[in-house]
């Protein structure tokens, strides 16, 4: 997938590759494994999300055993940003602020994160 791709993982693409982000190499068997503990998700429903990912170039496939390795190919920080600003743009009609405040006001953020929260608005204030 070059830079000039935008990245457009579908909702269940983007819960694997959460999975392989935080895993790293992943057989079909233990993503499959993880995704049910939360869902109820088929085998061969896993299997062929991940080789859909693979022909849109999310994930690569290692065919080199018998037993296929998948490895994200796209970067989550990347991901994570194209899908926040697409997020910002469409619902919140460009107004990062809007964003922000819901998602205040609808989660309890611990001491920690609004701590957190606090020392990065000061940091870019100070720019």
């Amino acid at each position: 997938m070059t830079a000039a791709t935008p990245l457009k993982p579908t909702e269940s693409e983007l819960e694997i590759l959460q999975i392989l982000w935080e895993k790293g190499n992943c057989t079909v068997r233990e993503v499959h494994e993880i995704l049910e503990k939360n869902k109820d998700a088929g085998y061969t429903t896993t299997l062929k999300l991940m080789q859909i990912m693979s022909e849109k170039g999310l994930v690569i496939r290692d065919t080199s055993s018998k037993t296929h390795i998948y490895k994200a190919l796209v970067n989550q920080q990347k991901t994570e940003q194209h899908l926040v600003n697409k997020m910002i743009d469409n619902v919140f009609n460009g107004s990062a602020a809007r964003l922000v405040m819901q998602a205040l006001g609808n989660h309890s953020a611990s001491q920690d994160e609004i701590d957190s929260i606090k020392k990065y608005l000061d940091d870019l204030s100070k720019k």
